[in-house]
């Protein structure tokens, strides 16, 4: 699918912006892969990492439409990563994470349509399902003009749609690394022991979006099966010997997150290893549904209903692998 095409990464210096690098590199032949990002820093450091011939770097901002312009003419296709993604940051600074996440989601999407990129898939979280925090209410905004950009597009041939999944093992800001890095202290932060939320790792984030950039026909909210796990649980697999404080919820965080709500359900289809959020508009037909079942009445999808728990041997496995990869290099020498 991408042999010889141009793929461009928003936010491409993150976690899944370098996984999906990777990944992209050693199964096909791109024309170019076109990483935008606004850290000069971390697109040395990709270079480095990174010394494919097909690869581009461009610092810039999605906040900067005329940017966009310059960066995207020519690409295929776009995955869109670029937020801010911090609750408390977004809490605390709430018209930044507009600014980010949502005008510049709008500008995305203008830019895609007015230059025929021929697909775009945005990344989505748990938290834009009943959002109770501006990070959540801002991808919640964001996800429903991707989704209403298929309209927009009216004859043009760009299609959008978007991936939502639960936290990732490994990205930055995840609590798998600040657990393992206070673990000789004897002491693991937990803010409540009821938490639960959903896992994916990186590996299978990257993959995920891969597959539904494939799959996508334009308007779907794509959402993996993915097990669940308390934190306290988390803990107490990677430290068993520590002791647990629980310090408080933090502003605008959730006891449990949810991936498809109930109102979400009543559009729902779901397949064998995934979920699709159908739109309400009328240009989505039966063509689309390719298989999917409709599902049961009252289906929620939230983190403690899920019926895919992890175990402490599973939740131990992959911290493992999070800790023998290129992640938990990153790790070992930011502690160094």
């Amino acid at each position: 699918m991408l042999n010889g095409k141009t793929i461009l990464i928003t936010g491409g210096t993150g976690s899944l912006g370098k996984k999906l690098t990777r990944k992209i590199l050693s199964r096909y032949t791109p024309k170019k892969i076109i990483i935008l990002s606004r850290d000069e820093l971390k697109q040395s450091e990709m270079m480095q990492s990174f010394p494919d011939k097909c690869l581009r770097f461009f610092i810039g901002d999605v906040r900067d439409k005329e940017r966009l312009y310059r960066a995207f003419d020519g690409v295929d296709f776009v995955v869109h990563a670029a937020a801010l993604k911090q609750v408390p940051a977004a809490e605390y600074n709430p018209f930044e994470a507009i600014k980010t996440n949502v005008l510049g989601a709008q500008n995305v999407i203008d830019v895609c349509v007015d230059l025929g990129v021929k697909k775009v898939v945005a990344l989505s979280t748990d938290k834009a399902a009943n959002p109770i925090n501006l990070y959540g209410a801002t991808k919640l905004c964001s996800d429903k003009l991707f989704i209403a950009g298929n309209s927009y597009a009216g004859s043009k041939p760009t299609r959008f749609s978007v991936v939502r999944y639960g936290n990732v093992v490994g990205s930055r800001g995840s609590v798998i690394p600040l657990f393992l890095k206070l673990k000789h202290t004897g002491v693991l932060p937990v803010t409540d022991d009821r938490m639960t939320r959903f896992w994916i790792t990186l590996d299978e984030g990257a993959e995920f979006v891969l597959t539904s950039l494939e799959k996508m026909k334009g308007g779907e909210i794509f959402v993996p099966k993915i097990p669940s796990a308390s934190m306290t649980e988390v803990a107490k697999a990677i430290a068993p010997n520590c002791a647990i404080k629980v310090i408080g919820i933090r502003p605008g965080e959730k006891l449990h997150e949810t991936l498809i709500s109930e109102d979400d359900g009543r559009l729902t289809l779901e397949y064998d290893n995934y979920f699709i959020i159908q739109p309400q508009f009328a240009w989505w037909g039966e063509e689309r549904k390719n298989g999917g079942r409709p599902v049961t009445e009252g289906f929620v999808y939230a983190s403690d209903r899920n019926d895919r728990v992890l175990s402490t041997l599973e939740i131990r496995k992959i911290v493992q692998e999070f800790s023998n990869g290129e992640e938990g290099d990153i790790l070992r020498a930011a502690n160094n």
